[in-house]
């Protein structure tokens, strides 16, 4: 019977023999996945097209009955806008690509540095384009981890974006055979550390600044106001993100705002919009004005050509005095702390 049996290194904690014609079995580290929206592969139509249909095919995105939608996306919006979205991301686009994706493996590779080792790899995806979801899991699983943490970098939930993530990871789960114990991480729009970091990222900004802000905004992406009506948290963690970071600012009351940007479509936003705010500021009476992302942790097109660059021509056009736009936390260290929180909170009882 030993004859036929041995030992298989590969399987920490292993008790007893394998078979010797046994498949090869690795198992027993724990994977850690951050998963941010995603990017075009390039700025090309056919890049933009691609990544576009799969973003916007969505049902977490677009709550629209699908054969309806398809018919509409298929058709005039992805006949049109790949070509508009591509001359916006050329805007942005460095010799290292989309920055957003730049800094998500930047954001794993030093979290990897930090808490990684042979048992615990810590590894990045996006939930739409490349590198996938999918290809990540299959490659955590093929490494050996049994355990896999995914992190949506999301700081506020929202059904949009966080659930989106989880959906798209199971997914990936139901057709696998042998499946990792999954955890998903929560949403991190209150926790001590990312207000922290948002607070000193703010403070150091404008203290290179040449002048006084009259008002800061604190601008979030929209969701339709149907999805907040339908029991989405989003709108209530962006508005506690605020509170909270002008707090431990110590601001007055009214000095920041919340406000929503991005919206697509003709339905009803979230308001304040942040477009149409930047136009009405200066006739209040407030011409210096300093822009905060806080639902961004990595600069991304809505960041760096929105709000960097259309939000400074449309504040500066309707009478604004100064502009500026904080930069996002990206990969510096106070980044790097945030995610660790996040990470450790949410494997408890995995690792250390």
């Amino acid at each position: 019977m030993l004859d036929t049996m041995t030992t298989h290194q590969s399987v920490p904690g292993a008790v007893g023999p394998l078979p010797t014609d046994h498949p090869e079995v690795v198992q027993g580290k724990i994977g850690v996945l951050l998963v941010n929206l995603g990017t075009p592969d390039g700025t090309d139509y056919w890049s933009m097209r691609r990544y576009l249909s799969e973003f916007l095919s969505d049902p977490r995105v677009i709550e629209v009955p699908q054969p309806i939608w398809q018919l509409i996306l298929q058709g005039p919006i992805l006949t049109f806008r790949p070509s508009k979205s591509g001359r916006a991301y050329k805007k942005i686009w460095t010799e290292d690509g989309s920055p957003l994706l730049f800094y998500t493996k930047r954001q794993a590779e030093k979290l990897n540095e930090r808490i990684g080792s042979d048992n615990l790899i810590v590894d990045f995806a996006m939930n739409y384009g490349n590198p996938s979801i999918a290809s990540k899991v299959a490659a955590l699983k093929q490494q050996g981890c049994d355990r896999i943490c995914v992190v949506p970098l999301y700081p506020q939930y929202s059904a949009a974006t966080t659930a989106s993530v989880c959906d798209r990871t199971f997914k990936v789960l139901k057709g696998m055979r042998w499946q990792p114990a999954l955890r998903t991480a929560a949403s991190f729009h209150d926790q001590p550390v990312y207000i922290d970091a948002l607070a000193k990222s703010i403070s150091e900004h404008l203290a290179t600044l040449d002048f006084t802000p009259d008002k800061v905004l604190m601008s979030y992406h929209g969701i339709p106001k149907a999805y907040f009506d339908k029991g989405d948290p989003y709108h209530c963690h962006c508005h506690k993100t605020t509170r909270l970071v002008a707090e431990r600012l110590g601001w007055a009351d009214g000095f920041a705002m919340t406000t929503f940007q991005s919206r697509f479509g003709p339905t009803k936003w979230l308001e304040p919009y942040t477009d149409k705010t930047l136009e009405a500021l200066p006739e209040m009476g407030a011409k210096k004005v300093v822009v905060v992302s806080p639902a961004f942790i990595s600069d991304c097109l809505e960041t760096l050509e929105e709000l960097a660059m259309e939000g400074r021509d449309e504040f500066m056009e309707a009478g604004g005095e100064a502009y500026s736009v904080v930069p996002c936390l990206n990969d510096s260290n106070s980044a790097i702390d945030v995610i660790e929180d996040v990470v450790r909170r949410d494997t408890a009882g995995w690792i250390a």
